[in-house]
């Protein structure tokens, strides 16, 4: 149980980083790059993801990194928020709500994903 705890708490403060990471990188990307919502949301989680998956793999897992299993979280995360992104645009939703709709749905598919695709091989 104390390890669990250990993990949820790293994977939470390593979390809050991200969504730093990815609301900053998205403010500026919507106003000073004048990008869209589809493509700032992207990038910022880009950005963010490749943060918090070497941080993740330091800390929290402790299981070697794999460029493969990388590649495809990014993918299906990636995919992900260009879709919020991209409804945000044609539904014209502020950028907040987008982010913070992101953040929440990257939050519970992302600890899952991260879990069972990423950091499987720990359990080995």
């Amino acid at each position: 149980m104390k390890a669990l705890w250990k993990e949820f708490s790293t994977f939470a403060a390593i979390g809050v980083a991200n969504t730093l990471i990815h609301w900053q990188m998205f403010y500026v990307l919507v106003t000073a790059a004048e990008f869209s919502q589809a493509a700032s949301n992207f990038s910022a989680f880009c950005v963010a993801a490749t943060f918090s998956f070497y941080v993740h793999v330091l800390y929290t897992f402790e299981a070697g990194a794999s460029a493969l299993r990388y590649l495809v979280y990014v993918f299906f995360m990636g995919v992900m928020s260009y879709l919020v992104g991209h409804y945000a645009d044609v539904w014209k939703i502020h950028g907040l709500v987008t982010v913070a709709s992101f953040s929440l749905l990257s939050l519970i598919c992302g600890c899952f994903f991260s879990r069972l695709v990423l950091c499987s091989e720990r359990e080995a």
